[in-house]
């Protein structure tokens, strides 16, 4: 467990932390206060909401998936596919090259294998047989976004690390080789070899710690990554902030925006989105094709498990969104992709059967670091 929640940074990894602009009194900080009860006069939730709140969080059984790997045996005709395999794990394939966001293969979004929220959606592949990835992309550091055992198999492959200031150290402690990993602060930018591939750290509203003595200790962001003749940007966790127009300013236009839309409250809205605010970050992006993720995985709120899927399909159509929901597994190309089929209902259907989902206390048990959101800013 000890190892599973990581390293300080130290030396010249710690100086270039405190030289962000976003450093201040020993943490890092959002533009903007996190401060959700101010904002929506909604309390936080308690965690005898988590572990006693009952309700559809869990489907009854696995959601339909696909196994990539005959599809991706051949090349993106438009130049940009991605495949989604749950959470906020997305791999996208821009312009011949592999993009793998935020990897968690693990059982448990928690430091331990024993507690804490349990995966109720298997990956459709392992690691081993994942292709040749070109770049991982990892926003910050909370357990459903950076998982030990996932970085500690990545390790093995020849492949560099972009991540947010700080959470390298977590990288270099776990076996990755400190050559592969590359630390961006906000608007600070990562070219692969042969200038094909252009990651930048972009904002976010959120926060970070991997245990309960170690709030903000590093940096949250969001991404974008431009090849050669398309684009996408990924949001990691975040609430809606009005630095969304500022990238668009800066780095539109996207073909494809990737934006949470799980595990969200009416308190929490200053750092996760939901599905509304997704869709008004959607629009301050600018537009392009839709993904929503951080759905589909893990237990992290009080919510349906499909609401975030149902609000989409319902919001989506009245605002001209071209709105993407692939199977988990099932990689699409945007630009080929037309109409929703709302596949989880068949899951969704089979709850008339029974009288309640089940869990397991352990699985609604709430971890530190993404599971009690706690903000302090």
């Amino acid at each position: 467990m000890k190892r599973s929640l990581g390293s300080k940074a130290t030396g010249l990894r710690l100086e270039r932390m405190k030289a962000s602009p976003r450093w201040k009194d020993g943490s890092f900080h959002n533009l903007a206060p996190v401060l959700p009860q101010l904002h929506t006069g909604v309390a936080m939730p308690k965690l005898s909401d988590f572990l006693c709140g009952g309700g559809r969080r869990m489907p009854v059984a696995p959601l339909p998936t696909l196994d990539p790997r005959e599809a991706w045996a051949t090349t993106a005709e438009t130049g940009l596919r991605a495949t989604w395999l749950g959470h906020s794990t997305v791999l996208v394939e821009i312009d011949g090259l592999r993009v793998l966001t935020d990897p968690v293969w693990g059982e448990r979004a928690s430091p331990t294998t024993l507690l804490g929220p349990k995966r109720f959606q298997p990956v459709p592949i392992a690691i081993s047989k994942l292709p040749r990835i070109d770049v991982v992309l990892v926003s910050h550091d909370h357990y459903d976004h950076l998982d030990y055992a996932t970085i500690r198999e990545l390790a093995h492959r020849d492949v560099p690390f972009v991540t947010s200031l700080g959470v390298g150290a977590h990288f270099e402690s776990w076996g990755v080789a400190v050559d592969r990993i590359t630390e961006l602060d906000w608007w600070e930018s990562f070219t692969l070899p042969g200038e094909r591939l252009k990651v930048t750290a972009t904002p976010s509203q959120h926060f970070s710690g991997r245990s309960l003595g170690a709030r903000n200790g590093t940096l949250w962001s969001s991404f974008a990554v431009h090849g050669q003749k398309h684009a996408f940007f990924f949001s990691g966790d975040t609430g809606l902030t009005t630095e969304y127009a500022e990238i668009r300013r800066r780095l539109a236009p996207f073909d494809l925006v990737m934006l949470e839309v799980g595990a969200f409250h009416a308190a929490w809205a200053t750092f996760h989105l939901g599905p509304e605010n997704a869709l008004e970050a959607f629009a301050w992006l600018g537009g392009g094709s839709f993904l929503p993720v951080h759905w589909g995985t893990f237990n992290l709120a009080m919510h349906a498990w499909d609401e975030p899927p149902e609000r989409l399909v319902e919001l989506a159509p009245r605002r001209g969104v071209h709105l993407l929901m692939p199977r988990i597994g099932e990689p699409i190309e945007p630009a080929r992709t037309e109409g929703v089929t709302p596949w989880w209902r068949e899951v969704a259907a089979l709850e008339r059967d029974c009288a309640s989902t089940p869990f397991a206390d352990d699985e609604a048990t709430m971890t530190v670091g993404e599971a009690i959101p706690w903000p302090i800013d």
